[in-house]
């Protein structure tokens, strides 16, 4: 994981190094932002209707605690809220589930003003036998930088969903490490963006098996316009003893403007025997067969791309494990399609 210090130009990653070889941070971010000032915290974030608990950030800054452990059913909303103008900040938080929790852990990057720049540290360790759902909602402005590390350990027998959903900005990093606990451990990996204009979403992610018989599956979909760019590296590594291992890992992107574009780079690296291992990655357009079947029975042609387009996308939200937060998450996507 790169260690990224806003204070330390020196640590802004470049396109030359090899995981950030698509998103050039140095190359929108060259000089240390000034601090951002305090904000309120405005109206409730998208998931406000589900209660629970909350741990929130404004500009960088805990209003309360920024520790959080779960030994029950509990849900937890996390608010990265961010009210700045040119200006920069940087929060962190640890999450914990002890064994037998089931956490529920709705996460909002919440963005307003213009041109600040955001870096989030979000450390989650999960007991075995504790479950833990976290959906991701990613709203900033179009001329934001943001960068969002995530550092998950499962511990053997643990269960860890993870949706990511943004619609992106100037640029725009989720990057997850993750430590699989391997035997009776499920992980649920996925992410889907939707980019119009110039904006730029990377969702980057490394999952190391170490285990026997460790379960991953890793869904992504993506959609573009104009000319955005969106970027999805997915790496699946089966270390020597983690035999058992069943990993699956799927990337598909619609590009519907002539001048957006899509970087992706699925990896696999297994060094373990007798795994079952796979991934898959598509980029291409609408299907023409469907739209014309659409269209031949009277549905206009915008409105057809648009159903198309949804249907694709809400693969992804059907996953998410949670009905409130899955319904949740198709009112805010859906609003924004």
């Amino acid at each position: 994981m790169t260690m990224l210090d806003l204070r330390d130009p020196s640590t802004f990653p470049s396109r030359r190094v090899e995981a950030w070889k698509y998103t050039d941070l140095a190359r929108v971010l060259r000089d240390t932002p000034a601090p951002s000032p305090t904000t309120a915290i405005g109206p409730p974030g998208p998931f406000h209707a589900l209660g629970g608990e909350a741990i929130v950030f404004a500009n960088g800054r805990a209003v309360g605690v920024t520790d959080f452990i779960a030994s029950g059913d509990q849900t937890l909303r996390l608010r990265f809220i961010s009210h700045a103008t040119g200006t920069g900040h940087a929060a962190s938080a640890r999450i914990v589930a002890r064994p037998g929790a089931r956490l529920l852990l709705l996460e909002t990057h919440e963005g307003a003003g213009s041109a600040y720049v955001a870096h989030n540290r979000i450390d989650i360790d999960v007991a075995g036998g504790a479950e833990v759902t976290r959906v991701v909602l990613i709203d900033e402005p179009a001329d934001a930088i943001s960068v969002t590390e995530i550092d998950v350990r499962v511990a053997p027998g643990g269960i860890y969903r993870q949706t990511t959903i943004t619609t992106g900005a100037r640029l725009q990093r989720q990057e997850t490490h993750l430590a699989h606990g391997g035997e009776g451990t499920e992980i649920t990996l996925d992410g889907l963006y939707a980019l119009s204009g110039e904006r730029h979403a990377d969702l980057t992610s490394v999952v190391r098996h170490g285990g026997l018989n460790g379960v991953t599956s890793q869904l992504t979909k993506g959609v573009v316009r104009d000319t955005a760019r969106g970027v999805f590296q997915g790496k699946i590594v089966v270390e020597r003893g983690a035999d058992g291992t069943d990993a699956r890992m799927g990337h598909h992107a619609l590009i519907l403007g002539e001048r957006a574009e899509v970087d992706a780079k699925p990896e696999l690296e297994i060094y373990a025997d007798d795994v079952q291992c796979a991934h898959g990655n598509t980029v291409g357009n609408l299907d023409e067969d469907a739209l014309f079947y659409m269209e031949q029975r009277g549905l206009p042609a915008d409105e057809a791309r648009a159903l198309l387009t949804q249907a694709f996308l809400f693969e992804v939200v059907d996953r998410i494990a949670h009905e409130g937060a899955r319904e949740e998450v198709r009112s805010w996507l859906t609003a924004r399609l």
